[in-house]
């Protein structure tokens, strides 16, 4: 039997959008936003829509890589001007603009964060690309788009939209510090000058938005957050996670997991160590900023392919990694685990087997139904508690209503759980085989089942992840 012991006093507020999902325009690398958009009817796919409803996401981050050679005015209104996606190949249409994210946003009440061109972020490639025009942003066509988007703007009203969209959440930078060793891009103080800049320019258009600077360590040490986070007017630092099992000789590549099912549960559940010491080291410098990572998920050989990561094993993996983030929600106000949806990619939330329904109906890929199930069960108060044993669990709070997030790290059996704290509950909870993946003909396989417990003795099935609700007596 574990005992978990809860101490229903409240800490501190866990911010709303820890379930974030990011959504960027790849090209040839994943058709992402094309597979989800209607063309003929120059709207977002139904189908697609109602699996995205059920992920939940709390906040859309729009941009990623492809921002680096983004011209915002080029999106928007009825004329749009396709342009080269420089870094994941192909031609992006630009028939997913300013209006088109914000109305997605919307239709499944979420909060959009806009992602900047900031002046390219120093890399001269895409600012001045080879065959095509000048792809810079500067700092007043990011302040231009924050008055189109929060202002009566004069060009927004002659695209025929009267309420200003009002974006709260706009990030400048976007992984500035990754290609330092390289000697591209900017460098530390290249990134401070021009980060300034646009704070300036940015909040003159518009003084109350929040704005998430990039913060993020570079691969040669250089200690990039500490800097940042002296750069006033910004509100967080972001950073990404790309990760792997953190042990030698991984068999999280190609097919080789599939050999020894035991050796790859070892690797990914040790998968989550890496993230704890990522925001660790981040926490330590980043001064009175909060932390917002802004992308994250298994970074594994294939190029985001690895189909391990459709096995329910990868699902128990990122519940382990959203557990961190949840212990550390004190610092962090933003967070993903996945790359949102697309047709190839296998560390999207979301799958769409191209062109739907055609070829199959969109599904949630395990870190999709994990955060699917952990968002759905959620407390506005983080609560401390303790136990000893095969799981891993946190645990949160509002009003009467507990929250418990649990996975059993024991592949093979099943564990006796007890609470401290109330007398009956109710279990949300996917149980599978580690080894089991989901494919566009097996749908069922992740399906959540609810059940209703003794809180004084119950069972959580082996490889199991739950979100547990207890009402306490007031």
């Amino acid at each position: 039997m574990i005992s978990l012991n809860i101490d229903t006093k409240e800490k501190h507020s866990i911010s709303p959008y820890l379930y974030m999902q990011f959504m960027e325009p790849l090209g040839t690398a994943d058709a992402s936003v094309d597979a989800a958009w209607d063309f003929t009817e120059k709207d977002w796919i139904p189908c697609v829509m109602d699996k995205i409803r059920e992920l939940g996401p709390t906040m859309v981050r729009f941009g990623g890589t492809m921002i680096d050679y983004y011209h915002w005015k080029e999106a928007v209104g009825p004329n749009r001007i396709p342009m080269i996606n420089h870094c994941w190949g192909g031609i992006y249409h630009n028939q997913v603009g300013t209006h088109e994210v914000i109305d997605f946003c919307r239709k499944i009440n979420a909060e959009p964060l806009m992602l900047v061109n900031m002046e390219s972020d120093g890399f001269d490639n895409w600012a001045h690309p080879k065959n095509d025009g000048d792809r810079l942003g500067t700092a007043e066509e990011a302040a231009e788009w924050v008055r189109y988007c929060n202002d009566p703007d004069a060009l927004r009203l002659e695209h025929g939209v009267e309420e200003p969209y009002n974006i709260k959440y706009w990030q400048i930078g976007n992984e500035t510090s990754y290609r330092i060793r390289d000697k591209l891009g900017f460098s530390l103080d290249g990134c401070y000058d021009a980060t300034n800049r646009f704070v300036e320019a940015m909040r003159k258009a518009d003084p109350d938005i929040k704005l998430i600077a990039w913060g993020d360590k570079t691969f040669t040490g250089e200690n990039w957050i500490k800097k940042m986070s002296t750069v006033d007017g910004v509100e967080m630092l972001a950073f990404h996670h790309h990760f792997g099992s953190g042990l030698p000789d991984s068999p999280l590549r190609g097919t080789a997991y599939r050999d020894d099912i035991d050796l790859t549960w070892l690797h990914l559940m040790n998968a989550h160590k890496s993230l704890d010491k990522h925001i660790r080291e981040l926490r330590a410098d980043c001064g009175n900023k909060r932390l917002a990572m802004t992308e994250g998920h298994f970074g594994l050989p294939g190029r985001n392919r690895n189909e391990v990561l459709s096995s329910w094993g990868a699902g128990v993996a990122y519940a382990r990694c959203l557990n961190v983030i949840m212990r550390h929600s004190d610092i962090i106000d933003i967070a993903t685990m996945a790359d949102f949806f697309g047709n190839l990619w296998q560390v999207n939330a979301v799958m769409i087997p191209s062109p739907v329904p055609y070829y199959g109906m969109p599904y949630l890929q395990p870190v999709g139904a994990v955060m699917s199930l952990f968002g759905h069960h959620q407390g506005e108060k983080a609560l401390d508690i303790s136990y000893e044993g095969d799981v891993d669990a946190v645990a949160s709070k509002t009003g009467n209503t507990v929250y418990l997030h649990i996975a059993n790290t024991d592949m093979h059996n099943a564990k006796q759980l007890s609470l401290n704290i109330g007398t009956k509950g109710t279990m949300y909870v996917i149980a599978a085989d580690p080894k089991t993946e989901i494919t566009p003909d097996n749908l069922d396989v992740f399906a959540v089942e609810k059940v209703e417990i003794d809180t004084a003795d119950f069972t959580l099935p082996k490889a199991a992840v739950a979100a547990i609700e207890i009402e306490l007596k007031t």
